[in-house]
């Protein structure tokens, strides 16, 4: 703002010293226009010598008091997202603390049962070890999600690019998948334009992408439902949507369901497993691929998640 008061001091000095030579030059060519005219000529001269200083002093006060509002306004903004960050901090410091306490908790207690002679008893020493092997692997889980998480948005999780069909990665998720979809009599569904869709992409981010976001749509999918990929082509895009006519999401969660543990029903998302990162991870990839990620879902009727990868030529 300073900058920008001076050029307007120059800009009156220059006006003034323009108007002097304007003055001059009338004066050497035009004598009978000075002799008619030179009152009022040193009349606007001075004129303008007076209210110079004034015209100045009035613009300086105004720019302060300008400078003084934008000032509040940053100061605002920046306390508004201070305080911001400060409640997200918490709420993750209270999720993980949350995530972390329930494993530990468990492997503490099934520890202390086999030291004080568990170990010997058959009929619970082999059982104890394995849930406590399975918290374990959650504990695991966890932290290397965690991980993968900050290394995305650190960017040091370089993506491998690469040319691939997508349509082998959505039935090579649909065969990890099968299982837990027999389980409740889920249908697996790829639709697609073509045979293959080739697309430029990091591969394994991409299938753990798919993974996730088919695994969550059987998770929460309904008895003798579907789960359903459509592939559709643009001229430079391959648009993917993985939909389900599952229990659906209430709107006022749709804008959370990125973040970080955030889960709509904790009860029954603990019995599903996960660490409650899933979601994240996929908007972390799809956002390093320069790609945006959309969620479109209405109570008990269903989920659909959409997002485009890069169109590649056919070899």
């Amino acid at each position: 703002m300073k900058f920008k008061l001076k050029q307007i001091t120059v800009i009156f000095l220059y006006l003034t010293v323009v108007l002097s030579i304007v003055f001059i030059i009338i004066f050497l060519n035009e004598p009978r226009y000075i002799k008619f005219h030179f009152n009022k000529l040193i009349l606007l001269f001075i004129s303008l010598l007076v209210i110079f200083p004034i015209t100045i002093k009035f613009i300086s006060f105004f720019v302060k008091i300008f400078i003084l509002k934008t000032q509040d306004t940053v100061q605002a903004v920046e306390i508004k997202n201070l305080k911001a960050n400060e409640k997200y901090r918490k709420e993750f410091l209270g999720d993980i603390s949350h995530e972390l306490k329930t494993p530990i908790f468990n492997i503490q207690g099934y520890v202390l049962t086999l030291i004080d002679g568990g170990l010997y008893d058959k009929k619970i020493n082999k059982k104890y070890l394995k849930r406590t092997e399975k918290n374990i692997n959650r504990l695991i889980s966890i932290v290397e999600d965690l991980e993968i998480i900050t290394k995305l948005e650190a960017g040091e999780l370089k993506l491998n690019i690469k040319m691939f069909d997508i349509n082998s990665i959505i039935n090579e998720v649909f065969e990890m998948q099968e299982i837990k979809a027999q389980k409740k009599n889920i249908q697996l569904k790829l639709e697609k334009t073509k045979e293959k869709h080739f697309v430029y992409a990091d591969k394994e981010r991409i299938l753990e992408v798919l993974n996730n976001l088919v695994s969550n749509s059987i998770n929460y999918g309904i008895e003798n439902g579907i789960t359903q990929v459509r592939i559709n082509e643009t001229e430079k895009n391959v648009l993917i949507e993985v939909a389900d006519n599952g229990i659906g999401i209430e709107k006022k969660y749709l804008k959370r369901i990125f973040e970080r543990f955030f889960r709509i029903d904790k009860s029954r998302s603990k019995k599903l497993g996960g660490t409650g990162l899933g979601l994240s991870i996929v908007k972390h990839i799809i956002d390093g691929h320069k790609r945006t990620i959309k969620v479109i879902s209405e109570l008990n009727k269903g989920t659909v998640f959409k997002f485009s990868l890069k169109k590649a030529n056919e070899k």
